[in-house]
């Protein structure tokens, strides 16, 4: 399972432990930052405070995300730049048009938008699906997706493939906690992890014959519905409620999964 690191608060010490997680050394940090060794080694030994601009370079290099950018900045002294708000926001609300027309454009098929603890932020009507069988405590506010698929009080009982299914997210869960070091998404993984399965969880996702993405199986109604998602996020957010949004959107892998979800009254 992977674990997180508890970054300290101090900036070089912060820097150090984010390169030492990336697994690069001080100079190729250096490098892909654009300033001399030298420098780099006096701020992680705290005997030189950087510029602003050289704080933002330093993550962009270190791939950070937009919230561990602003702790950067908070470390070396400095204010955060991008901008946290919730959705409900003002100047939030063309971002939340966008979302609820997308929503809607992709019934009858399901489609869901998630923050970055995989909590429900938005769904379309036939995202409903998802909901059926389970338990109450499993649809309290903030409803987490992650959790409502694998708790066996959840969907799990009702995915056909759950060992496949499981393994394909938390693969995506472990990618997530190593590029952004969040202990509250290495608390959701360890839980999840913990959650029963009676199937083989593949270790790597490769496909069977004809196979050309991993696939969601779920009983419905005695038959079998068959899903593929893509995944979408915003290209060039200046947010970080924006930049960690995700829609993944759902559609119909056969015939006869269209052929139920047009027809459904949702």
């Amino acid at each position: 399972m992977t674990t997180t690191v508890r970054f300290a608060e101090p900036l070089g010490d912060l820097l150090r432990q984010w390169r030492r997680h990336r697994g690069i050394s001080q100079l190729d940090l250096a490098s892909r930052a654009e300033v001399s060794a030298r420098h780099l080694s006096f701020v992680e030994n705290g005997r030189a405070e950087p510029s602003r601009e050289i704080v933002l370079r330093l993550a962009e290099a270190l791939e950070l995300a937009l919230r561990e950018r602003n702790q950067l900045l908070l470390a070396a002294g400095y204010a955060p730049v991008f901008r946290q708000a919730g959705l409900d926001a003002p100047h939030l609300a063309a971002v939340r048009g966008m979302l609820r027309q997308v929503m809607t454009a992709h019934a009858p098929y399901p489609a869901v938008v998630l923050d970055r603890y995989w909590n429900r932020v938005e769904a379309n009507r036939p995202a409903m699906l998802f909901r059926v069988g389970a338990a109450p405590h499993l649809l309290e506010e903030p409803v987490n997706l992650m959790r409502l698929a694998l708790h066996p009080d959840g969907l799990a009982p009702l995915i056909v493939n759950l060992g496949e299914w499981r393994a394909h997210l938390l693969h995506r869960l472990a990618r997530q906690v190593t590029l952004t070091a969040d202990p509250q998404l290495a608390e959701l993984q360890a839980e999840l992890t913990g959650y029963p399965c009676d199937q083989p969880e593949p270790e790597l996702e490769l496909p069977g014959p004809g196979d050309i993405a991993v696939q969601l199986r779920l009983r419905h109604r005695g038959g079998v519905l068959s899903f593929f998602s893509t995944v979408s996020t915003f290209g060039t957010p200046l947010d970080v409620t924006v930049a960690e949004l995700v829609i993944e959107s759902f559609f119909p892998a056969d015939p006869e999964t269209t052929a139920v979800l047009a027809a459904a009254e949702w």
